[in-house]
């Protein structure tokens, strides 16, 4: 690197960083060495412990980072008052989608075995996290449709892990738009296997959902709120009916 030695502090830091994400995304912590780190930068050993005391402090701060961001992402998906629950489905699994696709190697180095024992800051605390989260938005939807509210935590554990585990599939197999798989999980998650869709798509978020809402508001300006719109949905009656129908329920 020719201008290695002119970095200033902020950048030599910022280029370890960057640096041990790919390595700890590629290898994992305990396969990469300070040696490694230090060559691949292309400077001693002692630079590395002057930055972060070693790479244990080098993976903490990389690990910060990317759990930052996407805690971020999540739960500002999960933010919002009178949402409609499939919105708050689709929205999160965009939002985690979209990560994994900007942030590959940070969403690796999330997933592999962490070296830490502070069980506070592992990626399985913040899925833990936005699991209540959903839970909450869950146990009240229930409430109105009159379904029992003490399922809504399982619901939501199940929500988050098929999204989580689809999505570490496709951070390696990337056949699928981030849309097309979204709406792959969404038919399944708000669906059931007994009401999928043979050509799933997203209701509320992603571009084409966007672009028929415009068209939609120019071609009716003056007319009323649909109930998907005001937050309603005849989906739970539906559900409730087909419910009532199954004798298996």
């Amino acid at each position: 690197m020719a201008n290695a030695s002119r970095m200033s502090s902020y950048q030599r830091r910022e280029q370890l960083i960057r640096i041990g994400r790919s390595l700890f995304a590629s290898k994992g912590f305990e396969a990469v060495s300070v040696e490694e780190i230090a060559a691949t930068a292309k400077v001693s050993k002692p630079i590395v412990y002057e930055h972060f005391g070693g790479k244990e402090g080098l993976y903490a701060v990389v690990v910060d980072r990317e759990m930052r961001a996407l805690n971020d992402a999540l739960f500002q998906a999960l933010s919002g008052e009178n949402i409609h629950p499939r919105q708050i489905v689709e929205r999160t699994t965009l939002a985690l989608l979209t990560y994994i696709e900007e942030n590959a190697e940070g969403f690796q180095v999330l997933v592999r075995d962490s070296p830490t024992t502070d069980p506070t800051s592992s990626f399985s605390s913040l899925l833990g996290d936005v699991s209540t989260r959903v839970g909450e938005i869950l146990e009240e939807w229930f409430k109105r449709q009159k379904l029992p509210a003490k399922h809504a935590p399982y619901y939501a554990q199940m929500l988050v892990g098929m999204t989580v585990y689809t999505g570490q599939y496709w951070a390696d197999q990337r056949k699928l738009s981030k849309e097309q798989l979204a709406a792959l999980i969404v038919n399944l998650a708000w669906n059931g296997l007994s009401r999928m869709e043979a050509k799933p798509g997203l209701r509320f978020e992603g571009g084409k959902a966007h672009r028929e809402r415009e068209r939609a508001a120019k071609d009716a300006p003056q007319s009323a709120p649909t109930s998907e719109e005001s937050g309603e949905s005849d989906d739970g009656a539906d559900d409730a009916v087909t419910a009532s129908s199954d004798p298996t329920s």
